[in-house]
């Protein structure tokens, strides 16, 4: 039997760039503060790192599915430089009044990531700055952890929309899911 990744998914908006409304400028893309960190300690230890992300934009026609894939490839150029590349990059191009399944806090591109890239959800984290990430991820069968960076406007209770774990950067959220997974072996280990 072959053994499944686990994965981080990541909120693109606000979580791994600063967030710019429908902004498709590589001029304007930045990393969101400590990312690069984050990204490259996640990496380091063996995670696969995919965005999922909502982009109704497209649906609004303020930007086309090509440009999007233009926003993928710059960010790509931006984590290079630290020798990290994403593994996926998945979207939504729908208006959050559709009947969609990929549209967060539906888990459907999530599903389909691990599906495509044989992914392990109960080892794998969402990492998001709303709590529509949080309820996508958990859904999914996901651990979960939400910066909290106040982007967060929406704040429905439920048991799906609590997050494991807060953070204030991504930087953050990666050390706190490292000193877990080390626990969790010491712990493994005793037993």
């Amino acid at each position: 039997m072959t053994r499944m990744d686990a994965a981080i998914f990541l909120d693109k908006d606000g979580t791994l760039i600063d967030d710019v409304p429908d902004n498709v400028d590589p001029g304007r893309i930045k990393l969101a503060h400590r990312a690069l960190e984050g990204v490259r300690l996640l990496t380091d230890h063996d995670y696969r790192l995919i965005v999922v992300t909502n982009q109704p934009g497209i649906a609004r026609g303020l930007f086309s599915e090509e440009d999007l894939r233009g926003v993928a490839s710059h960010i790509n150029k931006l984590l290079a430089e630290i020798e990290v590349q994403l593994s996926g990059f998945y979207y939504c191009p729908h208006l959050s009044d559709g009947d969609c399944t990929c549209r967060k806090p539906e888990p459907g591109l999530i599903l389909r990531a691990a599906e495509e890239h044989n992914l392990d959800l109960t080892r794998s984290w969402f990492i998001g700055d709303i709590l529509n990430d949080i309820e996508a991820g958990r859904r999914a069968g996901c651990r979960t952890i939400l910066i909290d960076n106040g982007n967060e406007t929406e704040w429905r209770s439920t048991p799906d929309r609590i997050p494991d774990y807060l953070a204030r950067n991504l930087a953050e959220a990666a050390w706190l899911l490292i000193s877990l997974e080390v626990r969790d072996e010491c712990f493994a280990g005793l037993g």
